[in-house]
């Protein structure tokens, strides 16, 4: 060995000294509260609680409502990346609505916190200016999805589980596929208790996992999603769809949550015991959902990924977006159409 080797050995780098550490976790953790504070209030469990929409009108023919059915009065206000959203994308497609209602398109704006129009639409150039149009001193969350009424100027409905009904019944006259009816009278009842379960386990039980600020109340929240979708792929065993042979708003209001479970939710929400392809069921009901007339074309991998990874800093710091997964099983067959008695999707 050299002289020059003798002496000068290079020392490997350590870690940090442990008050560093601990003064880094410190900071980190309070910022992360405090920023968490900002994208999900919790209660004093530290569970994720989603604060109710606050424009709640409907569009009917009855008289003395000022919001009636009319092709091209109204616009939608979307984010492709948006689960919420999409419900309302999904059955404007299936009932071939594309025609009759205008779709403008938001994105999250990662440094702002808001939802940005990709175009300027009624002078406004994100959400928020869009919801002081429509009530000024509006102090409340802008988000996705809208349903605008381009006569009044003003938010008919924000709340997606009401645009969706809104889109079934409204809107026949000027629809391609008016026969459709996803919200039957005879399945209402059954179709309205999937909805209440799906909504607090699933729907939004998946934000409670990915948003829980302790651990009882992640471990809550995944032990209550996994419970349901056990349950659910036990029913679709038997079962094409939810409530049985027919298409509902049941199975529309899962799938956007099903479509974004193995892309976003089972690694940066942390609900990773099963993915939803490794189910016996679920992942092949997925595929029938995925390939219904019109479904595949509201889905957009890339802005799922991008409004996630990209956008949720409190969980994705690095804002590094992953390059998979694969969505290619998606248009393999699923070899539900005749499980269950008549099972059929009539358009």
């Amino acid at each position: 060995m050299s002289q020059t080797a003798v002496g000068t050995k290079k020392k490997g780098k350590s870690l940090p000294p442990k008050p560093i550490v601990k003064l880094g976790k410190f900071v980190w953790t309070t910022m992360w509260h405090l920023m968490m504070s900002q994208l999900a209030p919790r209660n004093q469990s530290g569970e994720y609680v989603r604060p109710n929409s606050q424009f709640r009108n409907f569009i009917t023919t009855e008289e003395e409502n000022p919001y009636k059915p009319a092709a091209g009065r109204y616009r939608l206000y979307v984010g492709l990346g948006c689960p919420w959203a999409h419900r309302t994308l999904v059955v404007l497609a299936l009932k071939g609505l594309e025609d009759a209602i205008e779709v403008s398109i938001a994105s999250p704006s990662p440094d702002q916190g808001i939802w940005v129009l990709d175009q300027l639409d009624e002078g406004c150039q994100n959400l928020p200016e869009l919801y002081q149009l429509a009530l000024p001193g509006y102090s409340g969350r802008s988000t996705v999805p809208v349903l605008w009424d381009k006569e009044t100027k003003t938010i008919v409905n924000n709340e997606s589980a009401e645009i969706i009904v809104i889109l079934n019944s409204e809107f026949n006259d000027f629809a391609k596929n008016p026969t459709l009816d996803l919200y039957p009278v005879d399945l209402k009842h059954t179709i309205d208790s999937w909805n209440d379960k799906i909504y607090n386990t699933v729907n939004n039980g998946v934000y409670r996992c990915g948003f829980a600020q302790t651990q009882t109340a992640y471990e809550q929240a995944c032990n209550e999603l996994f419970a349901t979708l056990d349950e659910i792929d036990k029913v679709l065993a038997k079962n094409r769809y939810i409530c049985g042979d027919r298409l509902t708003l049941a199975d529309v209001r899962l799938f956007t949550t099903l479509f974004r479970f193995d892309i976003v939710y089972y690694g940066l929400f942390k609900c990773n015991r099963r993915r939803i392809q490794d189910y016996q069921n679920l992942g092949y009901y997925l595929r029938d959902l995925y390939q219904l007339p019109g479904v595949a074309g509201t889905c957009n991998l890339e802005a799922v990924k991008r409004d996630y990874y990209g956008n949720l800093f409190p969980l994705n710091p690095g804002g590094i977006i992953p390059t998979g997964p694969d969505i290619s099983n998606l248009t393999a067959p699923h070899n539900r159409e005749n499980l269950g008695k008549d099972a059929v999707f009539q358009q």
